[in-house]
């Protein structure tokens, strides 16, 4: 049998696949010599670059009053990022002088909807463009689900579709004046992600926080999400490891359901020089809360995972004030 080693730690020349990239904006793109074994060289040739002056301008004056811009992201599907950007939504919210949204793109699985007690729910249009349905007054959410006309509805959209769609959520969303944007993106380094980055970077992003859980098939595929956000030079505000153990709620012993077998995420974000923010442990209750489109943190205030959660939250909103006091002092 062959021996299990811990995550390695990369070198600068191998830390993405294909070495040294030259980068999303560049006439190279997808072409030079870098490129080969980078998983979407051809999104890059295709020419899924920065938008142009007069879209970079639009989205600039929609995205104005948006002060802070996070990014959950996720290398492996069903490690429960979407239940971390509602619970994120929620808890940044429930601060009432704090006004939050939650941007849902994940076109193909929309799940806030269902989180955040949304379903059924229709988009409404007024003159200054589409309104976010409101979960409390300082709290909004948009969803392809808000979309359709069933939540069975299966959504067989090609890339141009997708990226169009999340352009007119940038820019024709009235976002109104918001604190703290939460970005709910699907799994993997593909179409969204890219345009998601390219959109937003013409205005404003203050990082991405990236959700994985113990196991080493998990931190496999975050390591791909870590390569990715260097790549497109997307600041990484930390890593959150989900699923982290189980705290029995009578005689409070922990038990690892999914054993870290090597190290974890503890252990993978010392090799990549990377934050990681907290562990959150396994409670049912996450699940049942979310299935009825209720808060997590308010349902279950003396949880363990609550306490994770709210120490994490806490750690967002500091990176993301220094971040904001660093641009102030630049500019």
């Amino acid at each position: 049998m062959r021996a299990r080693h811990a995550v390695p730690s990369p070198s600068p020349a191998s830390s993405a696949p294909g070495g040294d990239c030259s980068g999303t904006s560049s006439a190279e793109a997808g072409r030079a010599a870098a490129c080969q074994g980078c998983p979407n060289p051809r999104l890059c040739a295709a020419g899924a670059a920065a938008p142009d002056p007069a879209e970079a301008a639009e989205l600039r004056q929609r995205l104005r009053s948006v002060k802070h811009t996070i990014l959950a992201l996720s290398g492996k599907g069903g490690v429960g990022k979407s239940t971390f950007s509602a619970l994120l939504a929620h808890g940044l919210a429930a601060d009432e002088a704090e006004q939050v949204a939650l941007l849902d793109i994940d076109i193909c699985g929309p799940s806030i909807p269902k989180m955040m007690g949304l379903e059924g729910e229709q988009v409404k249009k007024k003159h200054s463009g589409w309104s976010p349905v409101y979960i409390e007054e300082n709290l909004g959410a948009m969803s392809v689900g808000f979309l359709l006309s069933s939540p069975d509805d299966a959504v067989t959209w090609r890339g141009p579709k997708k990226n169009g769609l999340m352009k007119q959520f940038l820019c024709d969303v009235d976002w109104g004046e918001i604190d703290y944007l939460s970005v709910d993106t699907p799994p993997g380094t593909s179409d969204e992600h890219f345009s998601i980055v390219q959109y937003l970077g013409a205005t404003h992003i203050d990082g991405a926080v990236i959700i994985t859980t113990p196991q080493e098939v998990s931190l496999q595929d975050v390591q791909k999400e870590i390569n990715f956000c260097h790549k497109v030079k997307l600041p990484i505000i930390g890593v959150v490891e989900n699923m982290s153990g189980f705290i029995c709620p009578k005689c409070k012993n922990e038990s690892q359901i999914f054993p870290p077998t090597t190290g974890g995420a503890e252990k993978m974000c010392q090799n990549l020089n990377v934050s990681l923010l907290g562990k959150v442990p396994l409670d049912p209750q996450i699940g049942k809360s979310c299935d009825k489109g209720r808060s997590f943190l308010s349902e279950a205030p003396e949880s363990p995972a609550t306490s994770s959660y709210r120490n994490i939250i806490q750690r967002i909103q500091e990176y993301c004030d220094q971040h904001h006091f660093h641009e102030e002092k630049i500019i």
